[in-house]
């Protein structure tokens, strides 16, 4: 139910933000059944997960290297879920009356969508790698979301700030992951904690790297700013991503790990508990320094983390306990808090504390909200911040492992707390306003509901407590078996109580001293995180210069000598040192008709060196393909030399196309050092290449993979060209994987020459073309013939020579005929399809037919043989990797065209006149 659950939310967030053009932000209404349909599955899960179930589900990905996506809900699992879901599923109604523009609404909706959808993956993946696949998503879709309005300097910095440090930590946890999978065996979250490693200091390192996408994902100290700069982000994005979800991503792995990780790694608890309490502190003082009010919670945010880490990240069953009621707790007022933040913006126009006055008269139902949400930040009675806060306090008097230090951080913690606390409702939320706050526009009740019902949530836990303990307490046992706590409003008269009420006077003490502090003296402002974080970028932008000015001096034949050097110099040490060379074990396999079209080859080849027009290199160029393509067809691949063929015509007539925009000539280089080092370089790669070759050829195998396939095409693939077959489906993975770096490459040509003429906007000379009858008659009795043999070694490839990328290659051939011919508006009236939408269409076809093998019960990109009835012609026989070939045909026409109306575009190439 899981991929479907996560279906549901990629098809979601393709058509919801389609309907925004229509109907603005409540296109968000729709998408928001996504996460209301996991929130209703989950909660049909809780009776049998709260009775000690686990629920398992499977997708077999490529069975024959055991790659096994697996999902995995137990209790902690589930809260997660019904956090994600649940309050996914009420910021999505909240956004809808905060977005009104079409275009925000529209990629809110995509970003918000993608990260639910990546939550959930990552709470419920057991599987190590795709956890970290889903950890880096969350990343990514939080940068897009916090650089919304990527117009705003402040969005797009934060954005950068967000992705470097937390992308930075995830780098770290993979290499912690790999080192534990390869420890214990198993890439399985739950089988690496239930038999861990112990012993090994790889298990122990591993488990130290994990900490680094922990602290960097949840805020810690010293990688706390980026949550407060996300803040630059709307409102519904900071409650979903950085209060209620995300941030808690780094606390959850926290939560699974420390039982283990707290008795293998020595250093596990001190780091997490020490930083834990660091950050706890340090958000909370520089929550009181706030006066936006979406900055003063943002800050608390990453105190309240900071607690959370101290408590889960300490591997000690009661506190882990505790750990998990404040997880709940915070998730519930701090969601509401910010809900409340952005209506009283949008209906009073501003968050400042100085300027709000009157929100009690104005917006009644938030200032009640802000006061019961905010009364269960301050942890009191009879709000659930309090029951959570009474266990917190209880179980560290009793299992503090630092001596009572730890309990005296959270005490610390409380007080200052209650003054920043106190300064956000005292910001017109409580007492009188003769002359409320003039602005806005009044909230609609999508932007007031949304909180309410959270706030209520927060209320009615306090006072039933009873009512969430089962799952609190199931949650906790999923993470430490041993886990031991009870949730209650009245915990009698116990040492933990009457600390409380002693942080409770002294934090009321306190900010009436800071009021009258504020009041008379003006605080020095110290450096944040976000001028550190500009600093770091412009000092590394300064360095990196200095570095490229040095390396980088923009000689292209010495890239490529250092480049090749390298490739040569290292394989062939080893070669020396204890390959075949040393052994004498090369043969020399000769054949009279290849040795006369190798030394054709090699004429060719040289000449190309020593001739100085380009249009001559060209020709030769191309006549030592074509002489490579006789050398296939001797070998018996017919594939090949056909796929040899026509590259090489088609490079041709590329190059036909951009000649005219380069020099005539190649500039010789002046100095004789540098053609020197030209031929040494030529003449050991190619010396390098040709022993490889011979090397190759004389290591006896064992039985190749081939005969395999040959065997397995006709029945298992149901065609008779192997060649093609394995394309489409032994090794479809790998085509694809080749078709998407099309797509990539096509992209990045157009853009790298689109930046080439921004660079150099010099109008250039063109000579003028002149019309040839001949040739244009030609290309039109040629073109049609061309784009049918294309489409035949489309349709005919599964069986015979041919298939998706030759064909596509020989109908871009003849499109580029059609461009000599037409130009560009000649290639437009024929194929009036945008290239980039043919290139991605290609590419979204092909993996389509990747999903359609899962559909139809089999294996990610696995053909089905089809047998259809059509009059006349009998019974036809067809697989779908025919639709994965067309699109692999599609994506190298769009290719081929987006290269062409890119390089045909009228003016100079950068660099063209060195």
């Amino acid at each position: 139910m899981i991929p479907l659950l996560l279906g549901l939310h990629l098809v979601l967030g393709i058509v919801a933000p389609t309907l925004a053009g229509r109907i603005g932000g409540r296109a968000l209404l729709w998408a928001a059944a996504a996460p209301a349909a996991t929130l209703t599955w989950a909660s049909a899960q809780l009776p049998s997960v709260l009775d000690g179930q686990v629920i398992s589900q499977e997708v077999r990905w490529v069975p024959a290297l055991d790659l096994v996506v697996t999902f995995r809900l137990d209790a902690l699992s589930l809260l997660m879920v019904l956090l994600v879901s649940g309050i996914g599923t009420l910021v999505m109604v909240y956004a809808a009356g905060y977005f009104t523009a079409p275009a925000t609404a529209a990629k809110a909706c995509r970003g918000l969508m993608a990260f639910a959808a990546a939550m959930l993956g990552l709470v419920t993946a057991d599987n190590l790698l795709v956890l970290y696949v889903f950890w880096e998503l969350t990343s990514v879709a939080s940068y897009l979301l916090i650089g919304l309005d990527d117009t705003r300097r402040q969005a797009r910095e934060a954005a950068q700030h967000a992705l470097l440090l937390t992308v930075g930590g995830g780098l770290g946890m993979l290499a912690g992951i790999l080192l534990l999978v390869d420890a214990a065996g198993t890439a399985s979250l739950s089988g690496l904690l239930a038999n861990p490693p112990a012993g090994e200091a790889t298990a122990q390192v591993g488990f130290m790297l994990m900490l680094l996408g922990v602290l960097t994902k949840s805020a810690q100290v010293p990688f706390n700013g980026w949550l407060p700069g996300a803040m630059a982000a709307a409102t519904p994005i900071s409650t979903y991503l950085h209060s209620a979800t995300m941030v808690k991503a780094g606390v959850y792995l926290a939560a699974r790990l420390a039982p283990v990780a707290a008795a293998l790694a020595g250093g596990w608890r001190p780091v997490l508990m020490t930083l834990g309490a660091l950050t706890f502190l340090h958000g909370a003082q520089r929550a009181c320094r706030q006066d936006d009010l979406k900055l003063l919670l943002a800050h608390a945010t990453v105190s309240q983390l900071g607690l959370m880490t101290l408590l889960l990240g300490a591997g000690i069953p009661e506190l882990t306990y505790a750990g998990v009621a404040i997880l709940l707790a915070h998730a519930l007022y701090k969601a509401a808090l910010f809900m409340v933040v952005g209506a009283v913006d949008v209906g009073m126009g501003t968050r400042d504390r100085h300027q709000l006055r009157g929100v009690r008269q104005r917006l009644p139902s938030m200032a009640v909200v802000a006061v019961v949400a905010g009364g269960s930040l301050l942890g009191l009675p009879p709000l659930f911040g309090f029951v959570a806060k009474e266990v917190a306090l209880d179980e560290l008097l009793h299992h503090d492992p630092a001596g009572g230090i730890s309990v005296a951080v959270l005490v610390l913690g409380a007080v200052i707390t209650m003054v920043y606390g106190l300064r956000f409702l005292a910001a017109g939320f409580v007492g009188r306003a003769d002359s409320p706050t003039e602005g806005g526009r009044p909230p609609g009740p999508l932007l007031l509901l949304p909180p309410i019902i959270i706030g209520a949530a927060s209320l009615l836990l306090g006072l039933v407590p009873g009512l969430v303990q089962p799952l609190v307490k199931a949650a906790a046992l999923a993470a430490d078996p041993a886990a031991e706590g009870k949730l209650v409003l009245w915990p009698g008269l116990k040492p933990a109580l009457g600390l409380s009420l002693l942080s409770i006077a002294v934090g009321v003490g306190a900010f009436m001293a800071w009021r009258r502090l504020e009041s008379r003296v003006r605080l020095p402002a110290l450096p944040d995180a976000a001028d550190a974080f500009r600093a770091t970028v412009a000092g590394s932008v300064r360095f990196a210069s200095a570095v490229t000015s040095v390396v980088q001096h923009g000689s292209q034949p010495l890239y490529l000598a250092v480049i090749l050097g390298v490739a040569v110099l290292a394989p062939t040490t080893a070669l020396l040192v204890g390959g075949p060379v040393a052994e004498g074990d090369l043969v020399l396999r000769t054949d009279v008709l290849q040795v006369v079209v190798a030394l054709l080859l090699a004429v060719a080849a040289i000449g190309t060196t020593v001739v100085r027009r380009r249009l001559t290199a060209v020709m030769l160029l191309g006549a030592v393909g074509y002489g490579m393509a006789v050398l296939f067809v001797m070998q018996g691949a017919p594939d090949l030399a056909l796929t040899q063929l026509v590259i090489e015509s088609l490079v041709v007539l590329v190059f036909v196309v951009v000649l005219r925009l380069l020099p005539r000539e190649f500039t010789r280089p002046r100095k004789r050092v540098d053609r020197t080092l030209r031929v040494v370089v030529a003449v050991g790669v190619g010396a390098f290449v040709a022993t490889m070759l011979l090397l190759s050829g004389s290591v006896d195998h064992p039985t190749p993979v081939s005969q395999e396939h040959l065997a397995l095409a006709l029945p298992e693939g149901g065609g008779r060209n192997v060649v093609n077959v394995i394309l489409t489906d032994f090794r479809a993975f790998d085509t694809l994987g080749e078709v998407t770096v099309l797509l990539v490459a096509g992209f990045g040509v157009a853009s790298l020459v689109a930046a080439g003429r921004k660079e150099d906007p010099r109008p250039v000379d063109l000579p003028t073309p002149q019309s040839s009858l001949i040739l244009s008659v030609g290309i039109r009795v040629a073109f049609p013939l061309t784009v049918l043999y294309a489409l035949y070694l489309l349709f005919a490839g599964h069986n015979a020579p041919g298939g998706g990328f030759s064909g596509g290659l020989v109908a871009a051939a003849a499109l580029m005929l059609r461009h000599i011919d037409g130009g560009t508006a000649a290639l437009q009236r024929t194929v009036p399809a945008a290239p980039t939408a043919l290139l991605g269409g290609g590419v979204a076809l092909a993996t389509a037919t990747g999903f359609a093998g899962w559909v139809w019960g089999g294996q990610f990109l696995a053909s089905t043989k089809w047998e259809v009835v059509v009059p006349v012609l009998g019974t036809v026989k067809t697989t779908s990797a025919l639709v994965f070939d067309i699109g692999v045909f599609l994506a190298v026409v769009g290719l081929v065209m987006t290269l062409l109306q890119t390089l045909a575009d009228e003016g100079p190439i950068a660099g063209s006149r060195a």
